[in-house]
């Protein structure tokens, strides 16, 4: 299983160390926990960073970042069906970060499988690198994020 993480230049040394969720939180956690956000496919991983930039200025520094985790590492995986029904507002509900600070506080397993707020028929996986098991998820080179630039790009609206 290939993990991706779209992140800037700046932050290759240790990418999947977790520190911009321990500084600022995010969704799924509260700030000083540590959990490293990943998606299950590179064009999430991409929709989830953009999502949060300015549309006129994106970073020209991005790069991908990608973990392979074995098979045999336990995870947890949370449905749908167990969410608020309010889950994918923004700001979402404190009721996630405190079950992401409760999976990372419990460390049963080395992964949360969460529903993108995105795209919720897909994953984002959260990797706690705390937990004695995370040292057996092997990093990838980290590569430089080649993507379209008309992802930024500002258009009039056309109306027929």
């Amino acid at each position: 299983m290939f993990l991706y993480r779209v992140l800037r230049k700046a932050y290759v040394k240790d990418p999947f160390d977790g520190e911009g969720a321990f500084r600022f939180g995010g969704r799924w956690s509260s700030p000083g926990v540590r959990l490293s956000y990943t998606s299950e496919h590179q064009s999430l991983a991409m929709l989830e960073y953009f999502v949060h930039l300015d549309s006129g200025d994106p970073p020209p520094d991005l790069v991908l970042a990608v973990a392979e985790m074995p098979p045999s590492l336990a995870s947890q995986r949370v449905p749908v069906s167990d969410l608020p029904v309010n889950w994918r507002e923004t700001p979402p509900p404190p009721s996630l970060a405190t079950f992401g600070d409760e999976f990372a506080k419990r460390s049963e397993s080395v992964a949360l499988v969460v529903p993108s707020a995105l795209a919720p028929s897909e994953f984002n996986w959260l990797l706690n690198p705390t937990h004695p098991d995370f040292p057996r998820i092997v990093i990838r080179d980290v590569e430089p994020l080649g993507y379209d630039q008309r992802m930024f790009k500002s258009r009039a609206r056309k109306h027929t």
